[in-house]
């Protein structure tokens, strides 16, 4: 069952002179954990607004193709409905909350959905304690740490219990540990919920073994497409400039060198069970 199908989608924005995503043809299984990569400006963000209909009905521009999301074309509904089978979390967290607390940070999608407050109490309570952050529920979010807002951002989007989540470069501002933390609480969501995650990401040594595909844009059109170890493995990663994981150069190494690992290792106990293997 697709959550995403996209089929020659072409979007160039109201002041531009080219187009920003050219000709993407995708499609995104339910359940799914996608991580998009690629350089700077290569579309990554404008592809994922064309997911949660900012495009076409916020940022202005020409369209071209077809986006569907849950069964449902982006062009044919509003954000608003849009929103509760999708849902975005920024790059930048602090910028979408805005409630005095945490607790009403949670609870403001389910309310303006006019759910009974039984069922919104309970919805924020469950997520509240599978991100870690029941006891930051009482605080203003301008108080709370660069991860800690990102955990409340995601928090927000999950209360509305969607089915895709798409998350635009959430760990750019974190430190490596809280980088690893909300990579993790991103799997666990996934995962333990069933949500289909499209992640947009460049930190690919923390990302990478956890996505069941990567996808690499490059000039706006879709390069590279599988299984982590077969697109991370191309030349083509370090051609454009990715930031290729450690372990994919080390493998690389060893093969020039002679050492041939069963697979392309992902983590380092892979690794060392692959060099144990040899």
């Amino acid at each position: 069952m697709l959550a995403i199908k996209a089929k020659g989608l072409t979007f160039k924005y109201a002041e531009g002179d080219e187009p920003v995503i050219r000709d993407v043809n995708l499609e995104v299984e339910k359940g799914e954990l996608v991580l998009v990569t690629g350089p700077s400006g290569c579309g990554k963000t404008t592809l994922c607004r064309c997911f949660n209909g900012l495009i076409p009905h916020f940022y202005e521009g020409e369209l071209k193709g077809e986006v569907e999301v849950c069964g449902l074309k982006v062009v044919e509904h509003p954000i608003h409905k849009l929103a509760q089978h999708v849902c975005m979390v920024f790059q930048e967290p602090e910028n979408q909350l805005f409630c005095l607390t945490v607790e009403r940070e949670l609870a403001f999608g389910p309310e303006n959905l006019g759910l009974p407050r039984e069922e919104i109490v309970r919805r924020v309570e469950e997520v509240a304690s599978l991100l870690g952050i029941k006891h930051l529920l009482d605080k203003p979010p301008y108080e709370l740490s660069g991860g800690e807002q990102q955990r409340v951002a995601i928090g927000a989007a999950l209360t509305l219990k969607p089915t895709v989540l798409i998350l635009d470069e959430p760990t750019s501002n974190l430190d490596p540990k809280g980088a690893k933390d909300i990579l993790s609480i991103v799997k666990n969501v996934n995962k333990e919920l069933g949500i289909t995650v499209v992640l947009v990401e460049h930190r690919l040594d923390l990302a990478a073994p956890l996505a069941d595909r990567v996808i690499v844009m490059v000039k706006g059109s879709i390069a590279l497409d599988g299984a982590p170890r077969d697109v991370l493995v191309n030349d083509l990663v370090e051609k454009v400039g990715i930031g290729t994981p450690k372990l994919v150069v080390l493998y690389k190494e060893l093969l020039r060198s002679g050492v041939k690992l069963r697979k392309v290792p992902l983590t380092v106990q892979e690794l060392e069970e692959l060099l144990g293997a040899c």
